[in-house]
């Protein structure tokens, strides 16, 4: 059955490219630039990012450019479908959704322009859901209606070895009362209404991760779920976290490791690590 709704996201649903791929999934790029250099994400390496934030340079984010989203959606009327769902970043997070809706306005189809409220894989697995229902024939309606279940039943549980990039980047929200805290006490957040926000904090890395993957089996019940793992320039402990989820939630479906986007990368830091858990 040929698709009636094409699906689109930005590269902050942190989707491995294979998987995006298969699902007929248009992903738009955000910006990054690093020093006077403004690329798309995909363009820069995790490396060159880490090695520029680690040594002091300027590492800053934009969203993507509007020429993009216009002629992903142009691409998409082209192939003669009915309607785009548009799955996005959190708006309190990036200028992303606005940039998509001020596409969108200059498009013959409808888009239908959706803030998550979130990102990472709690977008990701949103919309590789939208993807499955416009695969079975949906119209727009319902493929918004799958992917909003996942995204409003997802969590997204995030490590950072320092706040200090979030700070620096102005995403710290409600977390912004742990900065200054005693450099050994690492802070566990999430995402809760659009922004970063404190969830628990432990002493020492270990420990940390231990509460993570105590907190994701809790999250994850005994019902069906997926689960991703996500890091930046963290692929050893990253790699752990997965064989510690998959012997304690023996009945996920789906357990997808993946390095973040960098857009994300760049405002957690080096060393950061994020659990989601999306119930489907």
């Amino acid at each position: 059955m040929s698709r009636r709704v094409a699906v689109v996201t930005d590269s902050t649903a942190c989707l491995p490219p294979q998987l995006a791929t298969t699902s007929s999934v248009a992903v738009v790029q955000l910006q990054l630039q690093v020093g006077d250099q403004l690329d798309e994400e995909a363009r820069v390496s995790t490396e060159h990012i880490v090695d520029a934030m680690r040594s002091g340079r300027s590492v800053t984010t934009a969203p993507p450019d509007p020429g993009a989203f216009f002629w992903t959606y142009q691409d998409a009327a082209a192939r003669g479908v009915d309607a785009v769902v548009s799955l996005h970043i959190s708006a309190r997070q990036s200028q992303t959704c606005e940039i998509a809706r001020q596409a969108a306005a200059q498009v013959r189809v409808p888009v239908h322009v959706v803030d998550t409220a979130t990102t990472g894989m709690s977008l990701g697995y949103a919309v590789l859901a939208a993807a499955e229902a416009a695969d079975r024939g949906a119209d727009a309606g319902r493929v918004i209606a799958a992917a909003e279940h996942r995204f409003a039943s997802s969590t997204e549980l995030i490590y950072v070895d320092t706040l200090e990039y979030l700070r620096r980047g102005g995403r710290i929200g409600a977390a912004a009362a742990l900065v200054g805290t005693a450099l050994s006490l690492k802070p566990l957040l999430t995402m809760d209404q659009g922004q970063v926000s404190p969830l628990d904090k432990a002493f020492g890395t270990d420990r940390a991760l231990r509460k993570m993957v105590d907190t994701a089996v809790r999250r994850a019940g005994s019902g069906p779920v997926d689960l991703a793992v996500e890091h930046f320039g963290a692929p050893e402990r990253a790699t752990d976290l997965v064989q510690r989820l998959r012997s304690r939630v023996p009945q996920a479906r789906e357990l997808v490791l993946t390095e973040v986007s960098a857009i994300i990368g760049a405002h957690v830091g080096p060393g950061a690590l994020g659990v989601t858990i999306s119930p489907y």
